[in-house]
């Protein structure tokens, strides 16, 4: 080995000799690399996951716009159905022309209708004192036939003064002779005694129901003594005798000394047919007395009077009771004399054709005053 060698070993051996041991110096060096390796795949990790969120995100933010686009292009679609019926309604809309002429037209029947109703206010307040004369001549006919025809004095007084409560609003001093014959008027219609007829119908009707249960007497044999008796008396005393006596007695007897007609007891078919009788008769009565019929009225109570006297004896309290309360009717009223209205008629009609005012309203029905009554 030469001497240029050896320096160089020389300075070889000492950084052999200085280097650390080869076991122990690595060591330092891998743990870090591991630890670098980790938080390099931590950071990859998390880097990943936040990808993956921003993905998810993402996924649910297109799915948003795309339901709100969704949404947009139904109300678009509902726009354009709205639009379409807005536009079809607009085309059966009248044009500008035809609402002109409509406007028009309807201003000029506005005009017309005022027009009308002015003249018939006109027309109305110029005839309403004719409508009320016209009014009053209706009245008074009308009381003339209630008289004529039922023979109603509450419901004709009334009327009249009805009537004269007309002329009295009139305050016409021509109304004045009209006036004193409707005073006329009242004060015999007031003066009338109207009949009640309808209690008379209710107290016939009362007759009849208690004519349907009337009965007849049932006579009873009153022992008083006599050659009968005293053969029953002999013998055996009231035995055998007596017992048939009192039987017969039920049945018939003989009276040879009777001091008034005997009647025969009604029974069956014949007390039904006196019963009829007697309701037909009271009946007719109703009729008469509802009418104011004082001959059929009488007739028929007379009837009712005959039957009950000739098919009933006096002795039966239930005749006896009907035959008395026939006889208080028979002096009821059922028919009254009414007072005459045609002269009030005659001085109203009068007045009707002096008044200028009722010329018009109450000059067709004066003309004809027979027509009036009979409607």
């Amino acid at each position: 080995m030469s001497e240029a060698d050896l320096p160089k070993q020389e300075q070889n051996t000492p950084s052999a000799e200085s280097a650390p041991p080869v076991g122990t110096a690595p060591a330092p060096r891998g743990n870090g690399l591991a630890l670098l390796a980790l938080l390099v795949g931590a950071a990859g990790v998390a880097v990943a996951g936040w990808g993956l969120w921003q993905v998810r995100s993402l996924e649910s933010r297109d799915q948003q716009q795309l339901g709100m686009v969704e949404e947009a292009r139904g109300q678009t679609q509902a726009l354009v159905q709205r639009e379409q019926l807005l536009s079809a309604r607009l085309a059966e809309l009248p044009s500008a022309a035809e609402l002109d002429e409509r406007r028009r037209l309807l201003v000029d029947l506005q005009g017309d209708q005022q027009q009308l109703r002015q003249r018939l206010e006109t027309i109305l307040g110029a005839s309403r004192k004719d409508w009320r004369l016209a009014e009053a001549e209706h009245l008074l006919r009308l009381a003339s036939l209630r008289l004529s025809a039922l023979q109603d004095i509450t419901s004709a007084t009334a009327l009249v003064q009805a009537a004269d409560d007309i002329l009295r609003e009139q305050d016409d001093p021509a109304a004045y002779a009209a006036r004193q014959q409707l005073a006329k008027s009242l004060m015999e219609l007031r003066t009338t005694t109207q009949p009640d007829r309808t209690g008379l119908f209710l107290q016939l009707g009362a007759l009849r129901d208690q004519a349907a249960q009337l009965n007849p007497l049932v006579p009873a044999f009153e022992d008083k003594g006599g050659v009968l008796l005293d053969m029953a008396a002999e013998g055996d005393g009231r035995s055998r005798w007596s017992e048939w006596l009192e039987t017969l007695s039920h049945y018939f007897r003989i009276q040879l000394n009777a001091d008034q007609n005997i009647k025969p007891l009604l029974a069956g078919q014949s007390l039904s047919q006196v019963r009829l009788a007697l309701s037909l008769a009271l009946e007719q009565a109703q009729w008469g007395a509802l009418h104011g019929q004082t001959q059929v009225y009488l007739q028929s109570l007379s009837q009712a009077r005959e039957v009950l006297d000739g098919h009933f004896n006096k002795e039966n309290p239930d005749s006896r009771a009907l035959l008395a309360r026939i006889d208080e009717l028979s002096s009821q009223p059922v028919e009254v004399k009414v007072p005459d209205l045609a002269p009030t008629l005659t001085a109203l009609q009068a007045y009707l054709q002096r008044s200028p005012e009722a010329a018009g309203g109450a000059g067709p029905e004066a003309a004809d005053p027979g027509e009036g009554a009979e409607q």
